[in-house]
């Protein structure tokens, strides 16, 4: 089968290697223009723009995928099956109807669960103990396709945003394979979601980083491993000697369940150095000061 491609984010690049690699034709590549990024504002190309730049492999940049000169490369290059995964632009039905069996996506929640721009960190910031990965069609509506394929993974302790980014992206690829098969010898079976099941993972604001000392050790500790390295679970550190203010971002800690006395006040620090949380206590294990870079607490 003839495979194109629409992704921008790391996300994508297990499945795209996975296509590559199969017995089908990667027949085209879209993805985002380069964006300006760091303190020069560079142009800064997508990740998968620099993974096929490294193996040779043609990848166009859309500043709008929809546009009549877009559409006319897109049907030139013969997608029998249009595969989207974090591509960044909403794509309309005459983009999809280019392609013989329309258009799948990979989405990194177990949908209706978690639509949106941001599913792994909300799951982490609700405290999930498990999410996983679906295959769905291309839709109008945000993630509401049917769904044909799905895969669940358990969420340990310690996952963070970025290994849990990391362990859905690889298992999505030989998910996305089996699904293409199907769908190529007309076995694939398509599920319509339950509305009444349907959550929002809304894109994060900076707002999201701010911590709130009254809630619970444990939804702070979520907050943290959610938002590393972006936006960032952000606080103002006062120095009880000097008066002196940092705002500092928390990369890490563990919450630790002790009773709070009435006296405790949500954000100051125990005699442990413990944070004292709206319920139980934060003990923090990497700081990042602003303009520094990250370091252990005791440092």
């Amino acid at each position: 089968m003839n495979i194109v491609f629409f992704g921008s984010a790391s996300f994508g690049i297990p499945a795209l290697e996975a296509i590559v690699k199969s017995r089908h034709t990667l027949t085209g590549v879209f993805t985002q223009p380069a964006r300006p990024a760091g303190r020069r504002r560079n142009p800064k190309p997508t990740e998968v723009a620099r993974w096929c730049a490294a193996r040779h492999i043609p990848c166009s940049e859309a500043l709008n995928i929809n546009e009549d000169r877009m559409r006319h490369q897109i049907a030139a290059c013969g997608g029998d099956l249009l595969v989207v995964i974090a591509f960044g632009q909403k794509i309309c039905p005459e983009v999809i109807d280019l392609h013989r069996f329309g258009a799948v996506n990979v989405h990194a929640s177990l949908l209706p669960k978690y639509r949106g721009a941001a599913p792994i960190q909300w799951a982490l910031m609700r405290g999930e103990s498990e999410t996983g990965v679906s295959i769905i069609t291309l839709a109008q509506r945000m993630d509401a396709g049917r769904v044909l394929a799905q895969q669940r993974l358990p969420i340990a302790p310690e996952d963070t945003f970025q290994t849990l980014h990391d362990k859905l992206a690889t298992l999505s690829a030989p998910l996305l394979l089996e699904t293409i098969d199907a769908i190529e010898a007309g076995q694939a079976v398509y599920v319509e979601q339950d509305e009444s099941q349907a959550t929002r993972a809304p894109r994060l604001k900076k707002e999201h980083g701010y911590i709130d000392w009254s809630r619970s050790a444990q939804e702070i500790v979520n907050q943290i491993r959610a938002l590393c390295p972006w936006p960032g679970a952000q606080s103002v550190y006062v120095s009880a000697q000097t008066g002196r203010s940092w705002r500092v971002t928390i990369c890490r800690a563990e919450a630790l369940e002790r009773h709070n006395a009435l006296a405790d006040v949500p954000g100051r620090l125990d005699e442990q150095f413990n944070v004292i949380c709206g319920q139980g206590r934060l003990r923090i294990l990497e700081i990042k000061p602003a303009g520094s870079g990250a370091m252990t607490f005791e440092a």
